[in-house]
């Protein structure tokens, strides 16, 4: 097994990073079999779609409109319970499979990060097996 970790900085409370090119970097130059993409917090998710720019766009209100805003109990601690939710639905990790170090993607697939809860900066972890 090995592990890696990088940040990455995010710029707005709901937004889509693509993160494959980290997540490519992080692979050892032998690995074949499969990573876990895993994202280290619980106001954030880990997806495989495409990056096109205003499919990003499509993302990010589709995101937040799967949860309202306000009227949770937890908003009374911090004020992001919609960011938790979201982040639930969406899951915190893949699994992606690897041939010679190189991630065995579609023509079309991309690893995002999406965050429920910017701007911040997030650490995500890839697990190699």
């Amino acid at each position: 097994m090995v592990r890696a970790d990088f940040e990455t900085q995010t710029d707005d409370r709901v937004t889509v990073v693509d993160i494959t090119d980290d997540v490519a970097d992080a692979l050892p130059a032998d690995a074949s079999g499969t990573c876990t993409v895993f994202v280290r917090h619980t106001t954030a998710a880990v997806s495989v779609n495409e990056a096109e720019p205003r499919l990003l766009d499509d993302i990010e209100t589709a995101v937040a409109g799967l949860v309202p805003e306000s009227g949770w109990h937890h908003d009374e601690l911090d004020g992001n319970a919609d960011a938790h939710l979201r982040s639930m639905f969406l899951g915190r990790d893949v699994t992606l499979p690897v041939v010679d170090g190189s991630l065995d993607l579609g023509t079309w697939q991309s690893v995002l990060l999406v965050e429920c809860d910017g701007p911040r900066t997030r650490t995500v972890t890839v697990v190699c097996e």
